[in-house]
């Protein structure tokens, strides 16, 4: 077995070592695609899709109660530990200096491009018992999600969802004038072109397998929607924090996840200019990758009693 993983969030439940045994009891097909690597321990090839499918459907079945999870094939199949990290981070943002976490229905939060999988709300909702609203621009991706709840029907009165019809908005036509959220929460696509893409998984791959391959497949895979975007990371993101704007009383904290260290100054120079009462990044490592999370709220402090 190895180390601890010492670099997730403490209320991470994936900090220790993949048990391997018992989710092959979950889901059975994972065994497959585990072996022994040359330091004597179990795991997976994480260049290989399936592999890494099979494996978040039984972390989910395992410690979030989640039943027959599965997304179609080309779909964004993320690594669940860094998708908790984000979920326990904001519950840490949401706490502020109070040292008890935030539990329960009176904690609404938003997660903006929510995809095929519907990890953020899942996990929000299983580890806090927060209701979350998830959205996406993609049909097929939406309608996936919705398989999901109703395949577990105890979360359909939790989470919602709601379809973004124009693809130039992301809080537009999804917050109501009745709505008041907790937080919102996203991962943005990063790159500006499916060739960046393509680069990015290519390093990506190298990394998890020291291979030499020339033209892999997206290993985490993902459609256009979920990994690039004109303009990139830095387009969308700045986007949403002017369409942040319009809902600045509605949302506590917007939150978004920033990929490239180097975009975050001119993100919190355009917060600035819009006149944000409090930013912050905090940082997460989940292994050798590093990103980070961009926080802002225009509520000042002494206006943020009764938002659960």
């Amino acid at each position: 077995m190895s180390s601890e993983k010492s670099n997730l969030h403490p209320r991470n439940l994936h900090r220790n070592s993949y048990d391997f045994d018992f989710l092959i009891s979950c889901v059975p097909e994972l065994k497959h695609y585990v072996y022994k690597n040359p330091y004597g321990n179990f795991t997976i090839n994480f260049s290989i899709p399936k592999a890494v499918k099979l494996l978040n459907k039984a972390l989910l079945q395992h410690f979030y109660g989640i039943k027959n999870w599965d997304i179609p094939d080309g779909n964004l199949c993320p690594p669940i530990p860094g998708r908790a990290d984000y979920v326990h981070y904001i519950a840490d943002l949401l706490a502020g200096n109070h040292p008890q976490i935030l539990t329960g229905f009176s904690v609404k939060g938003l997660d903006i491009g929510t995809g095929a999988n519907l990890v953020y709300p899942l996990i929000a909702h299983q580890s806090y018992r927060w209701s979350m609203v998830g959205t996406d621009i993609n049909k097929d991706s939406f309608q996936n999600a919705q398989h999901i709840l109703q395949q577990n029907p105890d979360l359909l009165s939790e989470i919602k969802l709601r379809f973004q019809e124009n693809s130039n908005f992301i809080f537009k036509n999804i917050v109501s004038s009745e709505d008041k959220f907790a937080f919102s929460m996203c991962n943005p696509p990063f790159h500006d072109s499916e060739e960046s893409a393509l680069k990015g998984n290519l390093r990506k791959t190298k990394n998890l397998s020291n291979s030499k391959l020339k033209n892999p497949n997206l290993n985490f895979s993902g459609q256009q929607s979920e990994l690039w975007c004109e303009g990139g990371e830095i387009a969308f993101v700045s986007r949403m924090i002017e369409e942040s704007t319009i809902f600045s009383s509605q949302v506590l904290w917007f939150t978004c996840l920033v990929s490239k260290k180097e975009n975050l100054f001119k993100l919190n120079t355009l917060l600035n200019k819009l006149k944000a009462a409090e930013i912050k990044t905090i940082e997460m490592s989940q292994g050798q990758k590093v990103s980070r999370i961009l926080a802002w709220t225009f509520i000042r402090k002494e206006n943020r009693k009764g938002w659960f």
